[in-house]
């Protein structure tokens, strides 16, 4: 299948590059067929970075569904104090996010895996954990991620995810504050139908 979210996108490798100016940072990236938003940072995912700030709570930060590495390669140039996990069912997309890791220079923070939502994600206590979720996968799938994402998180860390409005944000917002509570989900920013969500475990 072609989809971003499986394991092995069966349509032909034709890799593109991307040049992307991002939090006060020029980076370059590696995109390819096959993998999320090939050839261009996508606006929702501009504007969770945008969006984003790092937690006072010590400890790693993850990026689920990573595809080629934009969300935890910026964080990572940007707060190389911090380790980042990044993971993403996607085969190709997995190799292309390492290349792109190590292109713009930031291996040494970053850890990055092939895992289906948290699956193969050993590590617990996350400070923060960025997403922008696999809609097309569907509902249950971008629920479960946001269960697993409220269990690994340590208190005080935060979810951050972006979802269009027409896409889900409504439910998916609704979600959020059953599993984190009332008073606890933010939404940050909402810009051309993009929701950036922000849920804080206590």
């Amino acid at each position: 299948m072609g989809h971003y979210y499986s394991e092995k996108p069966d349509v032909e490798s034709s890799p593109a590059q991307v040049k992307v100016t991002i939090r006060g940072q020029e980076l370059s990236f590696l995109s390819d067929r096959g993998v999320f938003s090939r050839g261009d940072l996508d606006f929702g995912t501009r504007t969770l970075l945008e969006a984003f700030e790092l937690p006072e709570t010590e400890g790693p930060i993850a990026d689920i569904g990573c595809g080629w590495g934009p969300i935890g390669i910026t964080l990572a140039s940007e707060f190389r104090g911090r380790s980042f996990l990044m993971g993403d069912i996607n085969e190709r997309a997995v190799s292309l996010a390492k290349r792109n890791a190590e292109k713009n220079g930031v291996s040494g923070n970053t850890d990055i895996i092939v895992s289906s939502l948290f699956s193969a994600v050993d590590t617990e206590g996350f400070a923060a954990i960025l997403t922008n979720p696999p809609i097309r996968a569907g509902k249950q799938v971008v629920h479960q991620l946001f269960e697993d994402a409220f269990s690994r998180l340590k208190g005080g860390g935060d979810l951050w995810v972006v979802i269009r409005k027409k896409q889900g944000a409504p439910s998916a917002g609704k979600k959020l504050e059953e599993l984190f509570g009332d008073g606890q989900v933010q939404v940050v920013t909402k810009e051309k139908g993009y929701f950036i969500f922000r849920a804080q475990k206590v």
